[in-house]
């Protein structure tokens, strides 16, 4: 079978993002601490937020409990009997915990949307503003249809920190140090159309708002390219 050229970027996160002053030095404490031992998430094992992240804190983002055995997607099939990322009470809260475990599972969602294609989850949290949001939503949903699927993808958080300081009313940046696993694209027949190598750890700024009771992402970016 020929392949076509593989895919060489990502339609998410196409972009750097402005930061703050205290945004730099959150990630370059961020990019000097490290987080080793980090592998991808392993929906049917554990929590979205425990598989991204080797650290303790990540462990409050819970997931449902599957019914069924997780299946990762291969070249036969896409993913079967994916948990959907539960948001943990304290992410519900305007406080810095809140917004680091609301980036955690922000994440846990991107990485569900990209194995099963349903963008509910994701949506829910993000604001309709967001333009890397859309360009997700474009990619998944694109790659979903028509019998075709998405192979890897998943996402790893390995450490997410915020200085909590409003850059508008209720308006916050947080860091996340993040990598994602390479993404292999199948036609109907199980051809494979492109590849994606595997984005390796990442600085990522994400910013939230706070409005009614809730954290909606506002914009996700890389802050290199």
């Amino acid at each position: 079978m020929t392949l076509q050229k593989p895919f060489t970027s990502r339609i998410f996160w196409s972009r750097p993002q402005r930061y703050t002053a205290g945004a730099l030095v959150i990630a370059g404490s961020l990019l000097l601490a490290g987080c080793a031992g980090s592998s991808p998430a392993d929906p049917g094992t554990t929590s979205p937020a425990a598989s991204e992240s080797a650290t303790p804190s990540a462990a409050a983002t819970p997931t449902s409990t599957p019914s069924a055995v997780y299946k990762p997607a291969d070249a036969s099939g896409p993913a079967q009997n994916v948990p959907v990322p539960v948001l943990p009470d304290v992410a519900k809260t305007e406080t810095k915990e809140g917004l680091e475990a609301f980036a955690k599972y922000w994440y846990a969602t991107l990485g569900y949307a990209y194995e099963t294609g349903e963008m509910g989850p994701l949506e829910a949290v993000s604001d309709s503003s967001c333009s890397s949001c859309l360009r997700v939503r474009k990619e998944v949903t694109d790659w979903h249809s028509s019998g075709r699927w998405l192979e890897g993808g998943r996402v790893s958080v390995e450490a997410v920190d915020s200085n909590f300081v409003q850059s508008q009313p209720s308006t916050y940046q947080a860091i996340a140090q993040v990598k994602q696993e390479a993404i292999i694209y199948h036609l109907s027949d199980g051809a494979v159309k492109g590849r994606l190598d595997a984005l390796p750890t990442t600085p990522d700024i994400l910013v939230a708002k706070f409005v009614g009771n809730e954290w909606k992402a506002q914009t996700v970016e890389h802050m290199v390219k």
